[in-house]
């Protein structure tokens, strides 16, 4: 169905939000392509309308006019995502709403630790003012000169700093959420400890927009750490890996803020992404460990790192290292494993997943899943990295040359989640379900919790306008 200014439902839209609201706020046209497209630009779709209020109140009136309309509404922050959560699957009959004019920081409070911000407050800037006033938002991600603090919200984000700090919903104290109805609920807090009932905020975090709009929140922060130090080390093997996690976690205890994992492939996949990307260490060991420790006032973590080095190699687990001399130096190392996603991305089309195991099943369950690819695969390359401090794993897959790419990533899922299911893991760590996953989703979920999800669901969308077929399925949907 071809959009124009006169169809129907555009011009319908545009009555119930009144000529004013409607010349601010609605795209529509060529001009609504950029916010329908997935990051990786694999899935171009399209959009009756873009929304894109400034304030609460315009959220809430755009969200009356759709469910009065029987429009779906697809919530969108920074179009950062990797399952498809953001992308509307349905042009003729969904909207997208952008927050990506409401940009405010409404208060700092140092007293506090809290900061109340708008949803499309883009986290490096958020954490760029923070550092500022001296205090610090400790979620970290590839992504966050782009995405926006509600789109971490909505699909509860992880980074690199989860082994110390938590999900995205450990760092929230209070939200303000536009329901579907166009009510405002308003759980804005600054309370670390408040025992009231059911802690409705965390319904809305990790929904993925299917509940509901965040529009603002209240989050947790703490001093910006004065001093960092990072090592790039060198494994004999994986498995070594969970040892050292485990002797950084007695020595270095909660001072460790990250501690990834890397395949040797990394380096070249990086260096293709990035040339000038200087390479501190010898490429050719089984396995490589990223770790940083941080913190403040009186705390030596360079010594801390340098002792703990000492004794992690007196013990067999690290074969060679290089601890960063600077800030410069620690940058270009972290750059290795951002780096590694561009040098795939290069590549062409290829799996992506983001599953979790238990931590100790982490090496077995590498090991297991490339063998299951690279056995029925061959040509196919593995590329495993993450999270080691949280059992988060994305085993990539780059299908093999002159291959059928959709037949091969599909084949390849199917293969890794088997083996999966084997250490009862998650097909999701931290990217969220979206529209990439529901399928897989809805396959392994139990009935019980299934009935309960669309008990919620049918309480706060009965309508089911938000995000339709986003995490699940549902029988009902928009109004037609």
């Amino acid at each position: 169905m071809t959009i124009t200014p006169d169809t129907p439902l555009l011009t319908g839209l545009r009555a119930a939000l009144g000529p004013e609201l409607a010349a601010d706020v609605v795209l529509h046209g060529p001009d609504t392509a950029p916010y329908c497209r997935d990051w990786h630009g694999d899935v171009q779709s399209g959009a009756l309308a873009v929304l894109r209020p400034r304030d609460t109140a315009q959220v809430s009136a755009c969200l009356r006019a759709a469910q009065a309309l029987g429009l779906g509404v697809v919530p969108q922050g920074g179009r950062t995502g990797l399952v498809l959560g953001a992308v509307p699957d349905t042009p003729a009959r969904q909207v997208v709403l952008s927050l990506e004019r409401m940009t405010r920081i409404r208060s700092i409070d140092a007293d506090d630790f809290t900061a109340e911000v708008e949803a499309g407050v883009i986290l490096q800037t958020l954490k760029d003012t923070l550092a500022e006033a001296g205090l610090f938002f400790p979620l970290a991600l590839g992504a966050q000169g782009s995405c926006q603090i509600g789109g971490n919200l909505s699909t509860n984000a992880g980074g690199l700093n989860v082994l110390r700090y938590g999900m995205t919903r450990d760092l929230v104290l209070g939200l303000e959420v536009v329901l579907p109805d166009g009510r405002v609920l308003d759980l804005r807090s600054r309370l670390r400890k408040d025992n009231r009932g059911l802690d409705l905020k965390q319904l809305f975090i990790g929904a993925e927009g299917t509940l509901g709009v965040i529009t603002a929140a209240t989050l947790k922060l703490g001093p910006l750490p004065e001093h960092t130090a990072t090592a790039l080390l060198a494994l004999d093997r994986l498995e070594d890996a969970i040892a050292l996690f485990r002797l950084a976690r007695l020595h270095c205890c909660d001072l460790m803020s990250a501690f990834e994992f890397m395949p040797p492939l990394a380096f070249t996949l990086a260096h293709e992404a990035m040339p000038d990307l200087p390479i501190p260490m010898a490429t050719d060991a089984p396995a490589y460990v990223l770790m940083d420790l941080a913190g403040s006032g009186l705390v030596d973590v360079a010594d801390l790192m340098e002792r703990f080095l000492e004794l992690a190699m007196s013990k067999g687990l690290v074969c060679d290292g290089v601890i960063a001399q600077s800030h410069t130096q620690a940058r270009a190392l972290w750059q290795i494993r951002e780096g590694m996603n561009d040098g795939q991305a290069k590549r062409g089309r290829h799996l992506r997943t983001d599953v979790s195991v238990p931590l100790s099943c982490l090496p077995d369950f590498v090991a297991q899943a490339e063998a299951a690819v690279t056995a029925a695969m061959p040509g196919a390359v593995c590329v495993s990295y993450g999270h080691v401090g949280d059992g988060n794993v994305h085993l990539n897959v780059l299908p093999a040359p002159g291959t059928d790419a959709d037949h091969q990533i599909e084949q390849a899922k199917k293969l890794i989640y088997q083996v999966l299911a084997r250490f009862d893991g998650s097909i999701s760590a931290e990217h969220g379900i979206g529209r990439l996953k529901r399928a897989d989703f809805q396959d392994a979920l139990p009935p019980t919790q299934r009935d309960l999800l669309d008990a919620i669901k049918r309480a706060i969308d009965p309508a089911q306008i938000m995000n339709p077929n986003c995490q699940l399925s549902h029988a009902q949907g928009p109004v037609t």
